[in-house]
């Protein structure tokens, strides 16, 4: 089973950009994989609104992994595609 974005509805307006759609566009355009808390994490850092169940910690300690720079720099291109920053 695989997954194109041509299937896809690429007019998405920056209001109506989910994760998922962040997701597909970073797959597509760079060719990697990234998870929801990475996504969140470069949302918070843009000053952008995230949900508040991607931003609680499910244990009292955790701490969640960094970003790296490379999918960080992804995520702000998809981001920037649909035009949220």
């Amino acid at each position: 089973m695989g997954f194109s974005l041509e299937d896809m509805d690429m007019s998405v307006s920056c209001l109506e950009a989910s994760y998922k759609h962040v997701k597909a566009c970073v797959s597509e355009n760079h060719g990697m994989k990234v998870s929801i808390p990475y996504i969140s994490q470069v949302k918070r850092k843009c000053g952008l609104h995230v949900g508040q169940n991607h931003t609680l910690s499910r244990t009292e300690n955790a701490r969640a992994p960094q970003c790296p720079p490379e999918k960080k720099t992804a995520i702000m291109d998809a981001l920037k595609h649909f035009q949220m920053i």
